[in-house]
């Protein structure tokens, strides 16, 4: 579930008005990095590729992966 919700805040965040009036946003440095489209976008990849391995975690914990087959005993001729 952390990856999850990890992944969801960082689709998110860069897209709404905290990303704006954030700490590091003020700096004279990291503000205009941080509001560079490019980065945003970014950071949302990051959040898409955090979110997908938290649904493969919970789809593994559910039990919905597929189990390779178990190795058949021979039949006896």
């Amino acid at each position: 579930m952390y990856f999850l919700e990890a992944g969801l805040i960082l689709i998110v965040a860069p897209w709404s008005g905290f990303w704006d009036r954030n700490y590091f946003s003020r700096s004279d440095v990291l503000g205009p990095i941080l509001a560079n489209p490019f980065v945003r976008g970014g950071v949302s990849g990051l959040g898409l590729v955090t979110a997908l391995a938290g649904f493969a975690e919970l789809a593994g914990a559910f039990g919905l992966r597929r189990h390779p087959r178990e190795p058949q005993e021979p039949h006896p001729h």
